[in-house]
């Protein structure tokens, strides 16, 4: 499962975008820094809704979607990578993520005290990411310690090396190890460090409810910052967010569309995540059961079936698959199939987004 940790300073609305993303969580979203202690963790359905279209072809008697994991962690303060407020933590709760949500609040009100007293997302940024970068620099220095004496020896070692040191520069620099634009083999090579800054990351803008279609200057400002660090922005409002939780579901798009958008924040984030990290989706349908799964661009047909049992991969035969819009297109698997669409995919077809895949296998 997809696992994403929000971050950010105190008091910037992580917490009530998290209340309002997760809406059974029951993290304090109080008006004081620290309110998170433990990390909270949520799961909430990826909204699809291509599944309940599928699901109705095929009467199936059970429709589950695909899930995303998100953790809210404990408000982090400039000292955080020397343990200052809860940094230690903080750091531990980041690393066993897959991407970070790096909320950034962009609205101002006076009522919310702000823990550095103004509203400014540039300097609220680099608190962070200098924490996070002064945390890899630390693990880079004691890792190059240790490989410089293998590397007279090893050219494992000296290939090792030569990243850690090209790291290093820009670490020291307080930039994040993402700028590097390291190679697979290259992220290799220093994988078990578990670099915080390596990790992916989305900037939530956080905005008022007035500047949610169109943004406003703080939001250009978490644009500008965005762009060389390889990072996606979406403009959110937990304000906007705990306001949809108390709305019936058929209400919520009209609400949305009063404002000026077409999706919530949680839609939003997650099709960010899903881009960043390289994921998409296909699907599986039948009479029991409609499913979405979650597999990475590029994967082939035996694997995406081991994503749904390791003897499906072990035992791939071929599988028969549809393109989503297709099998709506005709109504029904048998149409399909009378008009050809139906496509017998071996070992090196590459699974496609909306794929809708019935894999053969031997036991």
């Amino acid at each position: 499962m997809l696992r994403a940790g929000i971050v950010g300073l105190p008091n910037v609305g992580k917490s009530t975008l998290f209340n309002a993303l997760v809406a059974n969580a029951k993290a304090d979203a109080a008006n004081f820094p620290f309110c998170t202690i433990e990390p909270n963790v949520g799961v909430v359905a990826v909204p699809d809704e291509r599944l309940g279209v599928l699901s109705h072809l095929s009467s199936s008697k059970e429709t589950v979607p695909t899930r995303v994991e998100f953790v809210d962690i404990a408000g982090l303060v400039a000292g955080a990578s020397r343990g200052e407020g809860l940094g230690n933590q903080f750091l531990a709760n980041i690393r066993e993520v897959d991407a970070i949500v790096h909320v950034v609040r962009c609205f101002d009100d006076e009522n919310i005290i702000h823990v550095s007293g103004s509203v400014d997302p540039q300097r609220d940024i680099e608190v962070i990411n200098l924490e996070l970068a002064l945390a890899d620099l630390a693990q880079v220095d004691r890792r190059i310690d240790r490989v410089k004496k293998l590397a007279r020896t090893s050219q494992d070692a000296q290939a090792e090396l030569a990243v850690l040191q090209r790291l290093q520069t820009l670490l020291n620099d307080g930039k994040s190890a993402r700028q590097a634009g390291l190679e697979a083999e290259d992220q290799d090579l220093i994988r078990s460090l578990g670099l915080l800054s390596l990790k992916p990351i989305i900037y939530a803008a956080n905005v008022s409810e007035e500047d949610l279609a169109g943004g406003n200057d703080w939001v250009d400002q978490v644009r500008a910052i965005a762009q060389p660090d390889q990072a996606q922005v979406v403009v959110v409002s937990a304000q906007v967010e705990s306001e949809l939780v108390d709305l019936p579901a058929e209400d919520r798009a009209d609400f949305l569309a009063s404002l000026g958008v077409e999706e919530g924040g949680l839609q939003s984030l997650i099709h960010a995540t899903y881009e960043l990290l390289g994921l998409q989706t296909y699907f599986t349908t039948g009479p029991q059961e409609t499913r979405a799964w979650t597999i990475r661009l590029g994967t082939k047909a035996p694997q995406a079936a081991g994503v749904i049992h390791t003897d499906f991969e072990r035992g791939f035969i071929r599988a028969e698959t549809v393109a989503y819009q297709d099998l709506v297109d005709c109504g029904s698997m048998t149409a399909a199939k009378d008009r050809g669409l139906v496509r017998s995919e071996g070992k090196d077809y590459v699974v496609q987004e909306g794929d809708v895949m019935l894999f053969r296998f031997n036991v």
